[in-house]
């Protein structure tokens, strides 16, 4: 049995965990081994770098940053790869899109910062959830980080993301309805990719 990678990627506050704990449960429902990952993953040491740069501790550069954001994934890259080979079934709430997007929107070269990935475990479906920026800063009015305070930011973050989904055929969620209609989809989707139970 194959491994399968399925990436959740999308605005801050766009359902990407909760769609990414729906399938955990749909795999386990089915009897496959699934695990959830997040990125940044703050438990590692650069993870934990990143967290304090998004909450003014430290400042860095828009290419430093997404240098870190992408040796994070890096960091989890063994696991991941060890994993699929084991036929397990892995979630990520963000992944390699989310650093061309982020990155392209402050304004750095979206070819290199695909490049620079191209040696992480590629993802066999993206989702990209899809809401309006001002839908995000709503769902989220306390304790927002420097990228979810730009709205400015955030519109071209949502441009990259929709030139990514059409560019490589992504699936392109609504995140706009409500979260059963999105998790149907969804559910739909990744059964298609997996076949029958």
């Amino acid at each position: 049995m194959t491994g399968l990678l399925i990436a959740f990627e999308g605005l801050d506050q766009s359902g990407k965990q909760t769609q990414a704990e729906r399938v955990r449960d749909e795999m386990m429902a089915r009897g496959r081994e699934c695990r959830l990952l997040s990125f940044p993953d703050y438990a590692t040491s650069i993870g934990a770098e990143i967290g304090k740069a998004l909450h003014g501790e430290r400042e860095y550069g828009a290419d430093v940053m997404q240098l870190m954001y992408v040796a994070n994934r890096y960091e989890r890259r063994p696991d991941m790869t060890s994993w699929l080979a084991e036929g397990v079934v892995l979630v990520c709430d963000r992944y390699v899109a989310s650093s061309i997007a982020y990155g392209e929107a402050l304004g750095l070269d979206p070819q290199w910062l695909t490049d620079v990935q191209r040696f992480l475990p590629q993802p066999d479906l993206t989702i990209l959830l899809d809401i309006a920026p001002e839908t995000a800063m709503k769902r989220k009015a306390e304790g927002r980080d420097r990228y979810e305070r730009d709205l400015g930011l955030l519109s071209r973050v949502r441009d990259s993301y929709r030139r990514q989904a059409e560019r490589h055929r992504w699936l392109r969620l609504d995140g706009e309805r409500p979260r059963e209609a999105v998790s149907s989809d969804v559910l739909s989707a990744v059964a298609t990719r997996l076949g029958p139970p």
